[in-house]
């Protein structure tokens, strides 16, 4: 507990490795009650919050430019830290196998830097055993200090939930454990400084970084279900979403919807589980179905986007299709293993060219990520179909009528140019896919468009 005093008392500084969508709030929070040093290897990212942008639309820009937090990419100032947080990014190869790199680098960077007496709590996402049997020894090596001994570690999940401007760091409880009993209480008083819903004690390291992977896999697995009786009820002719409002009026039932499912959470967390699974000798039924009926929706969008195509008379190979949202999720910047690129790498298979709208996405790493340049709404016209892929608050305020208007005006496959031209003039109709359901069906139907959704 002489550490908690310590770093209260601002006579030892917390440290925070990986500013992105978790490691930034935090580091943004901590610095209101202790002295924090934010480190991220990204010399451009750090750059652009020392010049008060946050790419992350996590805290704000004005938010940053205030905080007292010493935001740096180089690394000789956490040697001037005794609790160490470890917030970097831990995703997937490209064979679903967890890519532990970044939690692996960020633990050597830290062993050069650790001194005696320090704790190092990691955040990211792992499977069970990864702190303890992985990030331990490296710290070891590095350092030259034994662990358990010289340095503490433990564990306590992050929950921040990008673009949910409610449920934050703040106000949600905090997952903590630790590698012994008195570490357990320090990591836990020191996140109580900061998370007013208060700590949950952990029985041990393993059970938190078990729950944590949980937490996103039931996620996972529930979504996946409603995606399946998407694909059943689309086959029978029936509405989704109307079958979900009639099932919900029932005090049980739980609600979730179909969708697409990226990310650097949901879309990556199940693999971690499964891996380790794998190497137990277990190999995982229910959860890799959830995964793979979720990670092939952006074809089956895809795919019934065309076949509305078909039904509205559109020629499919060379048309153009407008594409609304390419974040992994509604109202947040973030790109990652977005499942909207899906959609559009399918649409590219059939001939179809995409222009892609995006208010909120992060366009360098879009264009870093997957080569892709976004356009603003007012640029897009003659399009022969329109998907809304991601619910922006942006997209909710776009009228039916205003989408009409970026539509071609084709009679027999050919521009009309000499007449005005009346929807009842022709047999082909606007195609929408609005994926989330923003539009209400009934009226986009009675405007004339071809209309699906999951």
């Amino acid at each position: 507990m002489n550490l908690y005093n310590s770093i209260k008392n601002k006579k030892e500084k917390i440290s925070v490795t990986g500013l992105g969508y978790v490691g930034l709030p935090l580091a943004i929070s901590f610095a209101k009650v202790a002295d924090v040093v934010g480190f991220d290897i990204s010399k451009e990212k750090v750059s652009q919050y020392l010049n008060g942008i946050d790419i992350t639309k996590e805290v704000g820009d004005e938010t940053i430019k205030q905080t007292t937090a010493l935001l740096t990419w180089e690394e000789k100032y956490l040697k001037d830290c005794k609790f160490h947080i470890v917030a970097v990014p831990t995703p997937i190869n490209a064979d679903k196998t967890p890519d532990l790199k970044p939690v692996i680098n960020a633990s050597k960077t830290l062993g050069r830097n650790l001194t005696n007496g320090s704790i190092v709590v990691y955040e990211s996402t792992v499977y069970p055993g990864v702190t303890e049997d992985i990030c331990v020894p490296i710290l070891e090596q590095e350092s030259g200090l034994k662990g358990g001994v010289d340095f503490k570690v433990g564990y306590s999940p992050e929950r921040i939930n990008p673009g949910d401007k409610v449920h934050r760091l703040e106000s949600i409880v905090k997952v903590v454990s630790g590698i012994d009993e008195e570490s357990l209480e320090t990591i836990a008083k020191v996140y109580e400084l900061v998370v007013k819903a208060g700590v949950y004690r952990a029985k041990s390291i393993k059970v938190a970084e078990a729950a944590k992977v949980i937490e996103n896999s039931q996620r996972d697995i529930n979504i996946a279900f409603m995606n399946e009786l998407s694909i059943i009820f689309n086959k029978m002719g029936i509405d989704t979403k109307a079958v979900l409002e009639a099932a919900g009026t029932k005090w049980n039932f739980l609600n979730f919807n179909p969708g697409l499912v990226g990310g650097h959470c949901i879309g990556v967390d199940p693999y971690y589980l499964t891996y380790k699974a794998e190497q137990i000798g277990y190999h995982s039924q229910i959860i890799l179905a959830g995964r793979k009926i979720n990670d092939d929706m952006g074809k089956y969008v895809a795919e019934n986007a065309v076949k509305s195509m078909i039904k509205a008379d559109k020629q499919v190979k060379g048309s153009t299709v407008a594409v609304f949202g390419i974040t992994f999720k509604e109202n947040c910047p973030d790109v990652r293993n977005t499942k909207v690129v899906d959609i559009i790498n399918e649409l590219k298979e059939y001939g179809i060219e995409t222009k892609v709208i995006d208010p909120v996405a992060d366009k360098d790493e879009l264009w870093n990520t997957y080569g892709i340049e976004l356009c603003n709404f007012e640029e897009i016209s003659d399009i022969d179909a329109a998907v809304f892929a991601v619910p922006h608050n942006e997209f909710k305020s776009i009228r039916l009528e205003d989408i009409k208007k970026i539509f071609n005006q084709r009679w027999n496959g050919h521009r009309d140019t000499t007449t005005e031209v009346h929807d009842s003039n022709f047999n082909n109709k606007y195609v929408l896919i609005d994926i989330k359901g923003i539009f209400d069906k009934k009226e986009a139907e009675d405007m004339n468009f071809q209309y699906w959704r999951l």
